[in-house]
């Protein structure tokens, strides 16, 4: 009997149409041959197992199950790629422990951790990990103009502390534009982050670990043509992405070691991707984990396998199969 494999999309938050864009991309990856593929499409409207034919089947959430040609479905395995709540931030991960369905992710307390980007730069800071200057601002306190720049100065980034895919962020070069910037982060999240801009090159690298593997990825350079890598960068192809990344081999090195470190430290499961900035005198500044990375076949974690030689069919089989392993 095949594996049935339930690949987790959608979700509440404004990234539920890319999270189901990477929901395509882990479907193509998956080896068909060895497992039954379900897609199910969480939203505001209820849970949708997208059956063969295209038509849909609600989802039990007593148990996770669905009805396919009267018969009832129960997926042995929940492939996580929701970017936002709830798949990112632990709520899943603790209804499918629960349920006692194995699952893709970090577990219930790393995914709250690095979903919140402030607390989980601080925690990274007691271990010697280099970030940028920043400050956490609550939703129902604000903050003054005159305060961030006294803190925090111009240009900086405002961003929402629980979000992802660049909803909600903006870079700051002006006072008139702080309060419009934390406006804009405070729609995708109560807190927002206020980061000092670091100019540098941007790095981003994938990695994962199995009971009898530990694969860090080529690392990818990333050339925005916008401000930053915002939205329309990433999804819109306003963006060069050079995969290996233009580094020598000790910085490469160092990097990559350091994204083995960060995965160890944080206790994390699954394929996560770890976003840097390299500063003057090659120092290596941590932007923030992202432990549900996008999956389409143009995003970073599939070109950084295609650099390394190794199919996708393989990290995903290996993903999966780690959770039955003895």
């Amino acid at each position: 009997m095949k594996r049935i494999i339930a690949i987790v999309a959608g979700g509440d938050s404004s990234e539920h149409d890319v999270s189901m864009k990477s929901a395509e991309g882990i479907y193509s990856f998956i080896d068909k041959e060895t497992y039954k593929v379900y897609t199910i499409e969480l939203g505001h409207k209820g849970w949708n197992a997208i059956l063969e034919d295209g038509s849909k089947s609600t989802v039990d959430k007593n148990d996770f199950s669905f009805m396919e040609n009267g018969q009832k479905i129960k997926p042995d395995f929940a492939y996580i790629t929701i970017h936002g709540t709830p798949g990112e931030n632990g709520i899943l991960q603790g209804y499918f422990e629960l349920l006692g369905i194995p699952y893709s992710t970090c577990d219930v307390l790393v995914s709250a951790l690095t979903f919140n980007k402030f607390m989980t730069n601080q925690y990274l800071k007691s271990f010697g990990i280099r970030i940028a200057e920043s400050m956490l601002v609550h939703k129902r306190n604000g903050i003054s103009d005159e305060e961030v720049i006294e803190k925090i100065g111009l240009p900086c980034f405002i961003k929402p502390n629980a979000s992802g895919s660049s909803f909600g962020v903006t870079k700051v070069k002006t006072k008139e534009q702080i309060q419009p910037a934390l406006q804009a982060a405070f729609a995708e999240s109560d807190d927002a982050m206020i980061e000092a801009y670091m100019d540098g090159i941007e790095l981003a690298n994938g990695c994962y670990k199995t009971r009898d593997k530990s694969v860090v990825l080529p690392i990818t350079e990333v050339v925005s043509k916008n401000e930053f890598f915002d939205f329309n960068a990433k999804y819109n192809g306003q963006v060069t992405e050079i995969t290996p990344a233009r580094l020598s081999p000790e910085l490469t090195g160092r990097v990559q070691k350091l994204t083995s470190a960060i995965y160890d430290i944080l206790g994390c499961k699954g394929l996560v991707r770890v976003d840097y900035i390299i500063t003057e005198g090659e120092k290596i500044n941590l932007l923030e984990i992202n432990t549900t990375p996008g999956m389409t076949a143009t995003s970073f974690i599939p070109q950084q396998a295609r650099a390394a030689g190794i199919n996708m069919e393989e990290i995903m089989t290996d993903i999966i199969e780690d959770n039955f392993s003895e």
